[in-house]
């Protein structure tokens, strides 16, 4: 059994291509970047459906097959920007009835947190999911993915977004923060916002954009400063997650994850906690189809969701990962 997974969440049109062990036989993508500022939901939207038909003929040339041989079109339904979500529903829903296969829509946060449990073999860890709209703790329990911590804002990725931004920098900000932040080690003290679980990044954004504004100090010293203070704000809601679920195993998605030094930090936590850090390869933390194959495949074969018709497939921008009934563990 092959599946089609078609990931459109935000500013990358994604396709995998998986059997049904979780071998990914394919997976291509394009996103849509500026030079400077961040999103704007119709560009990225007009980007997605540019691009949809040459990625889904690269993915099914990797994957060596036709649209003939797939068996199941898988789609991500939510959460996300319902501009780019509706050109993924779209190509979902005319692959199905152009070739008549049954068709999926799943969880992207879940999709990020299953990739990751099957290409790392994590069996039941708290996730650290940390991406541009997205920042939460996340782990199994009573038959749902509970949220033991998230943002009470803005999700960190679209933090370090916006600082770039003001910075002048590009879209995606995160790479231009790091590049900049290895060439500093001076410490600048910043807001730090923990509370009980959750984390917040609006009032640290605008104090940032002030002493950039100052000059006081370098872009490189900002950045550093920065890098070290939010990751740590959210390695700290992580280990209290570990230590209130008893869980042994920290795992790790969303792009803001593909950080170095966010790496670093969590290994030495987890060595510290006599705990295990599994970190999938960088294209898999990224927003990707495969992850989205993996979840469709997951939910079809265990039989308890069935494929919609096509006048019924739809999209949940606002869709909470706690919403989701777990039926496949």
């Amino acid at each position: 059994m092959y599946c089609l997974g078609i990931e459109s969440t935000a500013h990358t049109f994604g396709i995998g291509i998986l059997n049904k062990k979780g071998k990914v036989l394919a997976h291509a993508k394009s996103a849509y970047t500026t030079k400077a500022g961040g999103i704007i939901p119709g560009d990225a939207a007009d980007h997605h459906g540019e691009v949809c038909s040459s990625i889904i003929g690269e993915a099914l040339t990797k994957a060596g097959l036709c649209m003939q041989r797939i068996d199941l079109i898988a789609y991500a339904r939510s959460p996300g920007i319902g501009h780019t979500l509706r050109i993924g529903a779209m190509v979902a829903k005319t692959l199905a009835a152009l070739y008549k296969k049954p068709i999926i829509g799943v969880n992207h946060c879940i999709a990020h947190l299953e990739i990751g449990r099957l290409l790392t073999k994590a069996k039941d860890p708290v996730l650290l999911y940390a991406s541009g709209a997205n920042t939460q703790i996340i782990a199994y329990e009573a038959g749902v993915y509970r949220i033991f911590g998230e943002t009470l804002d803005q999700g960190v990725g679209n933090f370090l977004d916006s600082l770039a931004r003001h910075m002048g920098l590009g879209f995606p900000g995160g790479p231009h923060i790091y590049t900049l932040s290895q060439k500093s080690k001076r410490l600048i003290e910043l807001p730090y916002t923990v509370k009980g679980m959750d984390v917040g990044f609006g009032g640290l954004l605008t104090h940032c954009k002030k002493l950039y504004d100052s000059q006081i100090y370098t872009q490189e010293d900002l950045c550093y400063s920065v890098q070290e203070t939010v990751f740590a704000m959210l390695l700290e809601v992580s280990e209290r997650a570990m230590a209130h679920t008893g869980k042994k195993e920290l795992l790790f998605g969303g792009g803001v994850c593909c950080n170095r030094r966010l790496q670093n930090m969590a290994h030495t936590m987890c060595h510290e906690r006599k705990a295990t850090c599994f970190i999938p390869a960088n294209e898999y933390m990224v927003d990707n189809g495969a992850m989205i194959a993996w979840l469709g495949l997951l939910m079809y074969q265990n039989g308890k969701q069935k494929s919609p018709s096509i006048d019924a497939v739809d999209i949940d921008p606002y869709e909470r990962t706690d919403d989701v009934a777990v039926y496949w563990r």
